[in-house]
């Protein structure tokens, strides 16, 4: 699988192709700044690109837009946002234009290998992933709307879940609960939010994500 990697810090940028190259990821680029970050995804269309959002020259946001741009000449662009910090902002941006194919994670998941090369996997097959703490930001700022407060306290552990990208087997796991229980779950928040019902999983987190993104 072809990444290309965009890091302005060298060490962080030599772990990360250190750690993904025995996963089977080909880093086909590294690079460090925002204009390097645009000729390399032009040149190679990666199967994933895994981008820091602040980068050279400005060290704002030029990830971010390097990504944006990329998404609208290839609609799709399977592209993975590290950031510092949690800015809900960037998540909204990401998820704009409702394609999937899009993960928004906290620097720190970097070193939980195992999460961090399954979401890099997800997002590159067209999934969505994004991190717990955004989750927990976009549910707490949606806190008191009249359908989300209908939600119980264990349709809520689902929907954190569900949005973080996890598969109805995952979110079993990290319940402790049966598939069919949480497929039965996934049904009653889907309904008690007005959202369609799906069987595919992007398609259901992509529903769920832009509910919780709304203003």
């Amino acid at each position: 699988m072809r990444v290309v990697l965009a890091e302005d810090q060298f060490l962080l940028r030599e772990g990360l192709t250190r750690l993904l190259e025995p996963h089977g990821f080909e880093v086909v680029a590294a690079v460090g700044t925002g204009p390097e970050l645009i000729e390399a995804l032009a040149m190679h269309d990666p199967d994933v690109a895994l981008v820091d959002i602040r980068m050279p020259p400005t060290h704002t946001d030029e990830g971010l837009r390097a990504v944006l741009d990329a998404r609208r000449r290839r609609p799709g662009q399977p592209s993975v946002l590290l950031s510092q910090y949690v800015e809900q902002l960037y998540a909204q941006e990401l998820l704009g234009d409702g394609a999937g194919g899009v993960g928004y994670l906290l620097k720190d998941r970097v070193f939980e290998s195992s999460s961090f090369v399954g979401a890099l996997r997800r997002v590159a097959a067209g999934g969505t992933v994004m991190d717990p703490d955004v989750v927990s930001r976009m549910m707490s700022r949606n806190a008191q709307d009249r359908q989300v407060s209908r939600l119980t306290d264990r349709e809520r552990e689902v929907l954190g879940y569900v949005a973080e990208g996890r598969s109805n087997a995952a979110v079993a796991a990290a319940l402790v609960i049966t598939e069919k229980a949480v497929a039965n779950h996934i049904n009653n928040i889907l309904a008690k939010l007005d959202l369609p019902p799906s069987k595919d999983d992007n398609r259901r987190v992509m529903a769920v994500l832009t509910y919780l993104n709304r203003s």
